[in-house]
């Protein structure tokens, strides 16, 4: 370390005038100034995940200005929401309603919103390729940069960062908010909980995936809300292996902490020791990284089309979800898979299915369910059951009433 003349004047000065202790406080108070002034050159930046702009100009006293004429017959539907990836069931939810309301007569466009996001949508195209519905929208697909959006008579939030540009929109379109979780629980207690959870105060109505965010919304921040129900895509899950199966799923995804993760590590654990002769299957993202004490396969994320040869080995999955229910318990079933799921109103109040193994949420009940599952004398026929438990083109009703909603919606005057 070079240290300078002036500064070996200064420090030798300061021994001598103010002795050891002395010289021992001012070299302590320049080491952290010298530390402060190297951090200070590497300020972190504060993430929201939302952009500054939106943030600031959110002023929940001075709502939108919206048309409150009644709006009957073909509707322009502008959706916003977060660049699509590979494996986001969310993104299959959106894409998958977007195709029923262009199937209804609809138009509809697709605006991308994340704070920095802009220039050429290829990269999106290119990563999401074919693993959603295919829809007339996606030829639109463009950045929400700083341009208004083109005028609608709809504008769709579909997560909390996008209901922030919905806001503050200058056009006069009618807002609604497509919620499928409770977001601000992705977060812990603090800033972006709140951020994410101001966002049901802003007036818009809400279409939630499941009764429970539907309730849960009306009640605690007076929303208006309807919601459809969950289905599963016949054309992709079906009953196919009618022997025995021995072989077990788990939904594992470590960083999407309301998939219990740690939880599901657990029960397994518990479960492996009592039946070692199963099979682990975890899916979802690769747990490579993770020390896990059973033997497994790490899957990783697999496209929808290789889902259904995977449940139809699996005599049983694990699906733990802590706010919203998860799709996959339906599509589970529509395999002829038992879906184990923990119990609460989250999920009994989006599917009171009979074949759903709903349980307490420790690994003990949860390991028992598994073992109870793959130890009924019965379990081909009642994999048959459960697999006829789910009606032919279940998501077509779900369809059918989120259009009727939308319509309904509009067709009143405000």
């Amino acid at each position: 370390m070079f240290i300078s003349k002036q500064t070996f004047r200064t420090a030798f000065k300061t021994f001598k005038d103010e002795g050891v202790t002395g010289f021992l406080i001012k070299s302590l108070e320049f080491v952290r100034k010298s530390r402060t002034r190297k951090s200070n050159s590497q300020k972190h930046r504060i993430s929201l995940l939302v952009k500054y702009d939106d943030l600031i100009k959110v002023d929940l006293s001075s709502p939108p200005v919206v048309d409150k004429n009644p709006k009957i017959g073909s509707l322009v539907i502008n959706w916003l929401m977060p660049p699509p990836g590979k494996g986001s069931g969310g993104h299959m939810n959106i894409f998958r309603f977007i195709q029923y309301a262009e199937k209804a007569g609809h138009e509809c466009r697709i605006y991308l919103y994340a704070d920095g996001g802009k220039g050429s949508v290829q990269p999106v195209l290119d990563d999401i390729g074919s693993s959603y519905p295919e829809t007339e929208a996606v030829k639109t697909m463009t950045w929400l940069d700083q341009r208004e959006m083109d005028e609608a008579d709809i504008l769709f939030a579909t997560s909390w960062q996008t209901a922030y540009a919905v806001y503050n929109s200058t056009l006069s379109a009618r807002r609604f908010y497509f919620v499928q979780d409770f977001e601000p629980y992705f977060f812990p207690t603090g800033s972006l909980y709140s951020l994410a959870e101001n966002t049901y105060k802003f007036g818009f109505y809400g279409v939630t995936a499941g009764g429970w965010l539907a309730k849960k919304l009306r009640g605690e921040y007076d929303m208006e809300t309807d919601h459809f129900d969950f289905g599963a895509d016949e054309s992709l899950y079906s009953y196919k292996t009618t022997g025995n199966r021995n072989e077990i799923f788990f939904y594992a995804r470590p960083y999407t902490a309301r998939r219990g993760f740690e939880l599901g590590i657990v029960a397994l654990t518990i479960f492996h020791k009592k039946h070692p002769e199963y099979t682990i299957n975890l899916a979802g993202s690769d747990v490579s990284e993770y020390e896990i004490p059973f033997p497994y396969n790490n899957l990783k994320t697999l496209e929808p089309h290789e889902l259904n040869n995977l449940y139809n080995k699996c005599a049983a999955g694990l699906v733990l979800s802590l706010t919203n229910m998860s799709l996959l318990p339906l599509e589970l079933l529509s395999s002829g898979t038992i879906p184990v799921v923990n119990s609460g109103e989250n999920n009994r109040l989006v599917s009171n299915n009979p074949y759903i193994a709903y349980t307490d949420n420790t690994p003990l009940a949860l390991a028992n369910k598994l073992s109870e599952i793959v130890e009924r004398n019965d379990l081909p026929g009642y994999a048959l059951a459960a697999s006829k438990s789910i009606p032919n083109s279940s998501w077509d009703s779900s369809g059918k009433k989120f259009v009727s909603i939308l319509e309904r919606e509009m067709g009143k005057e405000l």
